[in-house]
């Protein structure tokens, strides 16, 4: 491949590529254009280094983002349930048989959705639970634009199942799921739709398989002494950190148990940890004291340190009552019990912890060992006054 460095405005392109499900032309112009100017220097980019297809059509652009490792806030975020894919699925199969611009009430795609809803039990529109889980789904339908509301408010339907709200088909609906090379009802497990991927990318499957770890995880961790991916991180980490820097915003990190993508100074277009959450703050300062302690602590051939559950807390609350005085009043007032919930639901979010299944450990992983935080130093010498 002819090796191009992307200018500004192709850089930023790119981002917003990663960044977002797809872009319509009518809702973002600019990005649309945007992006459609520098098409063909990202079609090839994409596709040498990513094997992604860059679809671009006179209405969208879409970028067939396919992951190594599917990670759960690649899902639905407004899903609860099982129940709110499976229905919203329903809702697709139904859209896609109706011509762009045909209108449909809810009593009729509801209707439907009990035909095709393949559960155990069959939806009852009577269940408080299952109104609420069609509600979800078809306001995801609507923030997608696959539909529009031409009248009605679709609220109302989860106090009353005989209310009605009026719909419109768009040409979007039809272009949300991503076409298969085999028919899916070929594949009995999610895995082996996975591994069907791989067989287009044959021949230079290890490089694509890391650009995408790295561009989708927040840390790329060893996995084990035979890890094939991690070694070729190791082995080319120059060329890929040449590469990367050439043509996104990113530096490439590599340590001897995680790599991860960093950015010196923050981009809007991104989402970064930390951020603005508040519970990010305390995150830093917790990293920052487990540093403090690292002489005292077992940690593994992996880098990981484990704790109890217990433990965890104790140095929660031994944390707040050294540097809770600047967090903000929630914090403050927070127990040690639902400070470590908070927090280790973001470090597990973020990929820098997990939960040991046998033995329900908490386990920091070694991108945790990378942040740190503290006070700005005019702050503390007021604090001590």
């Amino acid at each position: 491949m002819e090796k191009t460095q992307f200018d500004e405005k192709t850089e930023q392109a790119l981002g917003i590529l990663f960044e977002q499900f797809w872009v319509l032309r009518t809702e973002e112009p600019s990005s649309y254009h945007l992006i459609r100017e520098r098409e063909h220097q990202l079609k090839r980019y994409l596709s040498d280094k990513f094997g992604f297809d860059l679809i671009v059509h006179q209405h969208f652009i879409k970028l067939e983002k396919i992951p190594v490792d599917p990670k759960s806030w690649m899902g639905i975020q407004e899903f609860t349930e099982p129940m709110d894919y499976a229905i919203f699925c329903c809702a697709l199969a139904f859209t896609e048989r109706r011509s762009v611009d045909d209108q449909f009430l809810l009593s009729d795609i509801t209707e439907d959705i009990q035909e095709l809803y393949p559960g155990e039990f069959p939806l009852d529109w009577t269940n408080f639970q299952h109104r609420k889980s069609l509600v979800r789904a078809l306001k995801k339908l609507v923030a997608l634009r696959l539909v529009k509301t031409v009248d009605g408010d679709l609220e109302q339907f989860t106090s009353n199942e005989e209310e009605e709200v009026l719909y419109e088909v768009t040409v979007y609906a039809r272009y949300f799921m991503r076409s298969y090379p085999d028919d899916l009802f070929q594949y009995d497990t999610m895995q082996e739709i996975l591994e069907s991927e791989w067989r287009r990318h044959k021949n230079d499957e290890r490089r694509k398989r890391v650009y995408r770890k790295l561009m989708f995880s927040p840390v790329v961790y060893r996995e084990s002494e035979e890890d094939q991916d991690f070694a070729y991180i190791r082995n080319y980490r120059n060329r890929l950190r040449d590469d990367l820097e050439e043509h996104t915003p990113f530096r490439l990190e590599v340590f001897k148990n995680a790599a991860m993508l960093v950015l010196d100074e923050r981009k809007q277009l991104y989402t970064l940890f930390p951020d603005q959450k508040t519970i990010m703050d305390i995150a830093l300062h917790v990293a920052s004291h487990i540093r403090s302690m690292m002489e005292e602590l077992p940690v593994n051939e992996m880098g990981e340190i484990r704790f109890t559950l217990s433990e965890f807390e104790l140095l929660m609350a031994d944390i707040k009552n050294k540097d809770g005085h600047g967090w903000s009043k929630k914090y403050r007032d927070s127990s040690a019990k639902q400070l470590t919930e908070e927090l280790l639901q973001l470090l597990v979010e973020w990929e820098l912890a997990y939960i040991e299944h046998e033995s329900s450990m908490l386990v920091l992983q070694s991108g945790f060992g990378r942040m740190v935080g503290y006070y700005p130093a005019e702050y503390v010498k007021e604090a001590q006054q």
